[in-house]
């Protein structure tokens, strides 16, 4: 019996001149001498074959950061963190994406998602002369990458809109190199910019939108220095609209008239599974890999983010948080077990050690098969601050030592908005630390609604990001942007507003 199949295409020359042909390879000479090729040795280096005909956003997208060098914070394979297409699932279904391929609000949303800064033009919106200088920088650089939206039927190739990244470019012939991610239909390739800009400058049926590009590089800093927010569950839809649409009509009403009322209003009626959603970013390594001292690496994330606690200690807000879960109300231990907070550290480690020696086999069978043996506290370096638990975690006849590294601080401890500070005390990330972080999150918009001028002149104060420390700003910036992109996913407004939450 016979069997269909198709085995590559013939590259359409002209107009594309076929990377690996002699005249592509003068093209790579000369454009290596003169400079725009510095970008081509990283994205080579981490390049990959789209593994579905409708994933070449996602290929793209996955060649792109690992070139980057940013760290996806999830596993891939194994205990290996590494970006690849089937990590993109916050955005669209995976399904959905190999039915229908993906959308070019929607690309620069996975990448925004996995950490990189992101700047997406359409065609419709810039200039030629503006896409040229794009390119030149972003070839002449190894610090960002340029992906481009175009369609193919501008180079007489079958199919239509496809998504791959620029290589390099040749300012002579004012060509520029396509790394095509569908390596199984055509090899990379030569094609002239203007000809490029042409197949960009087209209307993408799905969305009535111009098709475009996008610069991608990598945030100075780990966007998630201590919390992040996870769509990987189906419950982010519902916890989001209730942040972002609900919390304020509940705001709206009468008798609102303190801070702790407030408070009360936001997480009485919290959704239950937000446990889920916000979290703080523990580390975690193999003991048998883990040094007896921390590596300068591991010590510069730590005080990182135990700046960040310190700091959330010190805000009025928070004081005004643990004033409200420390009144032993039901809507207190409702909002504490909804969070599915337990602050003794040793069960929190004995948890994280669980998931942490999952992640680390890169355990297949079914959640929460592992039980936590052993654990103990301790520090490395003789540093107070470097705090350590080590657990040894048990799965059936398999046993995994885990160090899981936990930023801890000394801060003064606060009891109410108005009191003073008392003792110092030692903490590490609690219930109280994520309340906080995720009030000061929530949009300035979500407070204008209040009725009582007094208190909205309180609150505006209590979450006025100007008087936070930078680094402290930044993290609430973050989970801000993390929110706005999430309504956007939600309200299906991605191919509408391409620029950064503001």
């Amino acid at each position: 019996m016979a069997m269909a199949g198709l085995y590559r295409r013939i590259l359409p020359s002209p107009p594309a001149v076929e990377f690996a042909s002699s005249e592509g390879k003068q093209l790579f000479s000369e454009a290596l001498v003169n400079g725009t090729m510095e970008g081509f040795f990283k994205l080579i280096s981490y390049f990959q074959t789209q593994s579905e005909p409708a994933y070449c956003g996602l290929a793209s997208l996955a060649v792109v950061l690992n070139a980057l060098g940013i760290d996806p914070g999830r596993k891939w394979k194994g205990p290996w963190r590494w970006f690849d297409e089937s990590m993109f699932d916050c955005c669209e279904p995976l399904e959905k994406v190999k039915a229908e391929g993906i959308t070019f609000g929607k690309v620069t949303c996975l990448a925004r998602c996995a950490g990189a800064k992101v700047e997406a033009f359409r065609a419709n919106q810039t200039s030629i002369d503006d896409f040229r200088k794009h390119v030149i920088n972003c070839v002449s650089s190894e610090d960002c990458h340029l992906i481009t939206s175009y369609h193919r039927g501008a180079f007489l190739q079958t199919g239509t809109g496809h998504f791959s990244p620029i290589g390099g470019y040749h300012p002579g012939k004012d060509m520029a190199l396509i790394l095509d991610v569908a390596r199984f239909k055509y090899p990379p390739h030569w094609v002239p910019l203007p000809l490029l800009w042409e197949a960009m400058n087209t209307i993408d049926e799905a969305t009535g939108h111009h098709r475009g590009f996008m610069l991608v590089s990598k945030l100075q800093r780990a966007p998630s220095l201590l919390y992040t927010l996870s769509c990987k569950h189906e419950s982010w839809v519902g916890i989001s609209t209730y942040l972002l649409d609900e919390v304020p009509r509940l705001l709206e009403s009468e008798g609102i008239n303190t801070v702790q009322k407030v408070l009360s209003v936001i997480f009485t009626f919290l959704p239950s599974n937000v446990g889920e959603f916000v979290k703080w970013i523990a580390e975690v390594r193999r003991q048998e890999e883990g040094a007896a001292r921390l590596s300068d690496e591991e010590k510069g994330r730590l005080t990182i983010k135990e700046m960040v606690i310190k700091q959330i200690h010190e805000t009025e807000m928070f004081a005004c948080v643990q004033e409200w879960l420390s009144s032993e109300s039901p809507c207190c231990r409702k909002a504490l077990s909804i969070l599915g907070c337990n602050n003794n550290l040793p069960q929190v480690a004995a948890c994280v050690c669980c998931q942490g020696a999952e992640l680390l086999t890169g355990w297949l069978g079914p959640a929460n098969a592992f039980c936590c043996k052993e654990s103990c506290v301790r520090s490395l370096n003789g540093e107070d601050s470097s705090t350590v638990i080590s657990g040894k975690v048990v799965a059936g006849n398999s046993e995994q030592g885990v160090d899981v590294l936990v930023p801890t601080a000394q801060v003064k401890g606060q009891i109410c908005c108005d009191s003073k500070q008392s003792d110092i005390i030692r903490t590490h990330p609690e219930s109280s630390d994520v309340l906080t972080a995720l009030l000061l999150a929530l949009p300035p918009t979500t407070w204008i609604v209040l009725k009582e001028n007094q208190v909205l002149k309180r609150i505006s104060h209590l979450v006025s990001i100007e008087n936070l420390p930078i680094i402290l700003q930044e993290e609430v910036l973050h989970l801000r942007r993390q929110l706005l992109l999430l309504k956007r996913c939600k309200d299906n407004r991605l191919d509408e507003e391409l620029g950064e939450p503001s």
